[in-house]
């Protein structure tokens, strides 16, 4: 169970109270003459309770750096993120601009563009017929299709024709 900052919060005011108000206790008593057996178990309860406040606002003080830190990683991801959306949107782009024009060589119909750029991105058979309103059967006569035109077997034989030199060469062992 994860410590909300509320809770934390809580806990370090009570275990600060209980600390001074033992100490608060503890000077009533020497004052007043209590027996020295008794200011020692009070002085030991204060000991214990003046620790644990200190040990709890350590913690608040560690998370909160901690905080801190992820805060400033996940700002650094998000700037990263972005830059790496800046720098790789003209690709993209092209290389968008490159599958459609192999497409047109393959003399894919518009709505088997559309259907392989959707191939190509993932969507499921029934996804392709949601998004392009038809019926699942003419998304499968349309897959087929671009399949026998491209003389591709497969969806993933199709992603790896435009996606096969975009990766790393495999090493000699």
């Amino acid at each position: 169970m994860e410590d909300s900052p509320r809770d934390n919060l809580i806990v370090l005011v009570l275990s600060g109270s209980f600390a001074l108000l033992v100490g608060l206790d503890l000077i009533t008593d020497y004052q007043s003459g209590s027996s020295g057996a008794h200011l020692l178990l009070e002085g030991m309860l204060l000991a214990t309770s003046g620790t644990f406040f200190v040990l709890a606002v350590k913690r608040l003080t560690v998370a909160k750096k901690e905080i801190a830190s992820l805060q400033g990683d996940m700002e650094k991801l998000h700037q990263e993120k972005e830059q790496w959306k800046n720098e790789t949107h003209q690709l993209l782009a092209g290389l968008s601009v490159k599958i459609e024009e192999q497409f047109g060589k393959w003399k894919l119909t518009k709505a088997e563009t559309e259907v392989g750029f959707l191939l190509l991105k993932g969507f499921s058979l029934q996804e392709i017929a949601d998004v392009r309103t038809t019926k699942i059967k003419t998304v499968q006569q349309q897959s087929q299709s671009i399949y026998q035109k491209t003389r591709l077997a497969s969806r993933s034989e199709l992603a790896a024709f435009f996606l096969e030199d975009l990766l790393p060469p495999k090493e000699a062992n």
